[in-house]
Formats: structure tokens, sequence, C-alpha cells
């Protein structure tokens, strides 16, 4: 009986060792772990009405991976858009439209593990909502089960993109609407280029903000208008308006987060920066500070130091390890081993 309880025992101790080295949660003896999020319960529909009818300010940041969205959670950011912009801001294409719907869900994932109290919208890319109603609610209900997002957004206005936005909403899932600058439209548009500059354009802009609105939208984006146009567009609607290069007369606002952080200082980033932009920091002049810094800390053998090599074996370890590479033939292994124990002592 007891040494049928000892391997009992010793089969637990396998298997609780087995669960360490499957756990999702970094041990501490490599990493310092995660700390804990927000605890707060997650921005919903309802929060954004109850901030929009009494006239709070609306913030929303475009975001496309785990740290990025940690960082937004810590700040408090209503709403966080994963925007088919990653297309360009992350894998460096000229537009939006190469991005694909797996692509899309890889950052939706990796966006709502680290932001646990935003909204999250994720963007339907081009080529996955335009054919029938149908396509588009498959498609915004794998933005939702495996991107792990709480709404959608689509763009444009066209009487095919209203029918797709209500069918979303009446199969259950949250909608935003996009106005404006289209970027996914841009072989119309005609390029990057600002919409409500005329009468016919102006009111284009609104009779769709409205007919969005109609198909049960719970906000829209005004890209890239004149502030006046934005402002009429607000005030004929009953849901926010959420403004990027739109003036300061919307219920809110959105900046991509490496625009806004200044991240890419490149030169073939900076002529793209939109003219809208503020910029809050130079965090593309640190990141190359630091590499530049890094990599000459590696030429010159300053880096790794002592204090940046923690682990460690006792001298008597060393000495076995030493004494078993000569055993097995491995002179010049051996000598390394032992130089490397007598530097960092004298480190």
């Amino acid at each position: 009986m007891a040494s049928l309880l000892r391997v009992r025992n010793a089969s637990r101790g396998s298997m609780a060792s087995l669960l360490r080295c499957f756990s999702n949660v970094p041990e501490n003896t490599v990493y310092s772990g995660p700390t804990a999020q927000n605890s707060n319960k997650r921005v919903t529909l309802r929060h954004l009405s109850e901030k929009h009818r009494s006239s709070q300010p609306i913030t929303m940041v475009t975001a496309y991976d785990y740290p990025a969205a940690v960082h937004l959670d810590t700040a408090a950011v209503d709403i966080c858009l994963v925007g088919d912009s990653a297309a360009m801001v992350v894998h460096g294409h000229d537009t939006t439209l190469p991005i694909t719907l797996d692509e899309m869900l890889v950052h939706c994932r990796a966006v709502a593990r680290g932001a646990k109290t935003p909204l999250l919208v994720g963007d339907l890319p081009f080529g996955t909502y335009e054919s029938n109603p149908n396509q588009a609610v498959d498609t915004a209900v794998r933005i939702l089960k495996e991107g792990g997002m709480d709404a959608i957004k689509l763009e444009g206005g066209s009487p095919s993109r209203i029918v797709a936005a209500k069918a979303i909403v009446e199969a259950g899932i949250a909608v935003m609407g996009h106005v404006g600058l289209t970027p996914q439209a841009i072989s119309v548009l005609g390029g990057f280029r600002p919409q409500g500059r005329n009468v016919a354009s102006a009111v284009k802009v609104v009779e769709t903000a409205l007919a969005l609105q109609e198909a049960g939208c719970f906000s829209v984006v005004l890209e890239c208008v004149p502030p006046p146009v934005a402002a009429a567009t607000t005030a004929a609607l009953q849901i926010p308006t959420i403004g990027i290069g739109a003036g300061p007369f919307c219920s809110g606002q959105v900046l991509v987060y490496h625009d806004l952080l200044g991240m890419l200082q490149h030169p073939h980033h900076a002529k793209v920066t939109p003219k809208f932009c503020k910029q809050y920091a130079r965090v593309g002049d640190v990141i190359n500070k630091a590499l530049l810094e890094y990599k000459e800390d590696v030429t010159n053998g300053s880096f790794p130091d002592a204090h940046h090599s923690p682990y460690k074996i006792s001298k008597t370890d060393a000495d076995v390890f030493s004494n078993e590479l000569q055993r097995l033939g491995l002179e010049k292994a051996a000598s390394a081993a032992s130089e490397a124990v007598q530097k960092m002592d004298t480190a």
C-alpha cells in the first residue's frame, strides 16, 4: 500500500511538472510575468450612448497588437479600433486593400488579449463583405467569434453597403459606419482625397451618415471632411460621430496609435503621415537612438555585462562541467568554460 501511494505521489509530481511546462503564465525565473489588467468593466454601447447624451467626447485609437492594446487599456481609451490600416502601418503596403481576413483576425486576437476595457471594433477588410449580405454577415461573425471583437466597422454608404450594414445589425452584431474618405474606395475616389469640399459632396456625406444610422449603426466615422460638414453631420445624427481629420465638431476623435506617438520616423512613412495627425511624442526617435546604442554596445563588447548575465553556475559545478568536457575530448570547450568563469568572477 505504501509503495502504491509513493507511485501515485510521484505521478502527481510528474503531472504538476508537466502542467507547469505547459502553463501560459511565464515562470518568474525567466520573465517577470504579466501584470494585472484594469479591473473596470468593458465599455459598452450603452456607455458610449450615455457619453454622447451628456456631450462627453469619445476617444478612439487604432491599434494592431497586444502591446499597443495594453497601453490603450491603461490609458482608459473608450474604443480600440483594429483597423485595416494595419495593411499600411504594420505590413508596409501602400493601401489598405491587400490585407486579408485571416491577417485581420490575427491582429484582432492579439488586441483582444491586451485591451480589457475599451470597446473593441474590428474592420471588415476589402473583399470580404461587398458581394452580398450573407458574405457580410459571415465575415462579421468571424470577426466577433474568432477575433474577439465587440463590434465591426465597414466603409462606405452605397446601397449595397447600407444593405450589408442592416443585415449585420439584424444578425445581432453592432456596426460602426465610415463615410467621407473611405480608403478601401481609393480606386473610385482617385486616391486618398478629402471629401465634402463642394455642395454635392458635402450633402452626400450627411445623407450617407443618415442612411447608416437608419440601417442601425451605433456610430459613424467621419474621415477627412471639412469641419462645417462634420458639424452638420453630427447635428443631423442621433448617434455619435468619430472624427479623423474632420475638425473639432464631432462626438469623438480617432487617431492611429503609431501616428499619434510619432513611432515611425522613417522617411517613407513620414511622407504618408496624415496632415491632420498631431504627434504627441516622437517615439520613433527614441527607438532609433536605442537601437543604435544597442548595436554599439554589442559591437564593442560592453553588452551583455555581468549585470545582464544573471544565470549562475556554482564554482564546483563549473569545475565538474569542465572536467566532463575534457573527458569527452572537448578540450577547447572545457578551456572556454573555465575562461568564462574567470572573466565573470573578475567582472
